[in-house]
């Protein structure tokens, strides 16, 4: 359990609303697409969670929205520890939260998170499930065209041959139950091919390992299902590097360009932050190493920091 106030099932959720911090966060690298302005919002925060039953790291990093990985190297363990019960892991999720509608939702792709907004204010944030590298989430605006609770899964024709390849039996439909890779919930979009819906593998999300769906907790697409409705828009992105400024600290969060869509580099930081008079005031070799790493979580790289 974490040692905090706030609910399990709802803990992302929570942390956006009660944002640790609030930082400016600036241009997307000029080598993966137009230069835009970011919000002033963070989700997340430095926690610490105490384990009980059944916890390992990645499940914990799919839950947190923070690679397992990480939550290892931050708490000096291996990436294949065992957990001890009672044992105290700190964990730090910070992201920066993308600019773009005000209503609706936003998915950033390289961040596997997915932001909810109405009336402008951020209403939640999710960890999300994105599609591997041989079978990408696409990119685009969209809007929610379908809502359904408890839907079949038509196996499409593409899946069928994959499981013909590798030596499976050929499934063309499942239906609602435990069996079913979409969970409870479904969301679909105006994007060919995919939709947002839960999950029955919940230690997947916050990785790349669907079909180009995007799975959620099923806590969290049970709380944004009455959430959202037929027509709300929204839109996928693939921003893997972030830069950001807050009360004379500079944070950079950077995550690995999985779908090789562009090079994230110190030079593209680097453009940023003249962009914004911040080049100057930067911890250069603490970047890089930021930036090495790719840990996807916002990091201090402010002289000031340093």
């Amino acid at each position: 359990m974490a040692r905090t106030v706030i609910g399990g099932g709802h803990l992302i959720r929570v942390l956006a609303l009660l944002a640790v911090f609030a930082l400016v966060v600036i241009a997307r690298p000029a080598s993966l697409c137009a230069a835009e302005l970011y919000r002033s919002l963070t989700i997340g925060g430095q926690i610490e969670h105490v384990v009980v039953p059944g916890d390992f790291l990645s499940k914990l990093g799919a839950r947190y929205g923070v690679s397992y990985e990480v939550i290892a190297h931050d708490n000096g363990l291996a990436v294949e520890a065992v957990l001890k019960l009672g044992q105290v892991l700190k964990i730090d999720n910070r992201h920066i939260v993308p600019d773009g509608i005000d209503d609706g939702l936003i998915l950033n792709v390289p961040q596997r998170m997915l932001f909810h907004f109405a009336d402008g204010e951020l209403e939640a944030a999710y960890p999300i499930g994105v599609g591997r590298p041989s079978w990408r989430t696409p990119t685009g605006r969209f809007t929610i065209m379908i809502k359904e609770t408890d839907k079949p899964w038509i196996v499409p024709l593409s899946i069928q041959e994959e499981m013909r390849r590798a030596g499976k039996p050929v499934v063309t439909v499942v239906q609602p139950g435990p069996d079913n890779p979409l969970g409870h919930h479904w969301l679909g979009l105006s994007l060919p091919s995919i939709g947002i819906h839960g999950t029955i593998a919940p230690a997947s999300i916050y990785d790349f390992r669907s079909h180009g769906c995007i799975r959620l907790h099923p806590d969290d697409i049970a709380a944004l299902f009455p959430r959202v409705e037929r027509g709300t828009p929204g839109e996928i992105i693939y921003v893997p590097l972030l830069l950001a400024e807050h009360e004379g600290r500079i944070f950079l969060e950077v995550h690995p360009d999985t779908y090789k869509k562009g090079k994230v580099t110190l030079e593209a930081a680097q453009r940023l932050a003249i962009e914004r008079g911040l080049f100057e005031r930067i911890d250069w070799m603490l970047a890089e190493t930021v930036i090495d790493r790719h840990e996807g979580i916002a990091r201090d790289v402010g002289l000031e920091g340093s």
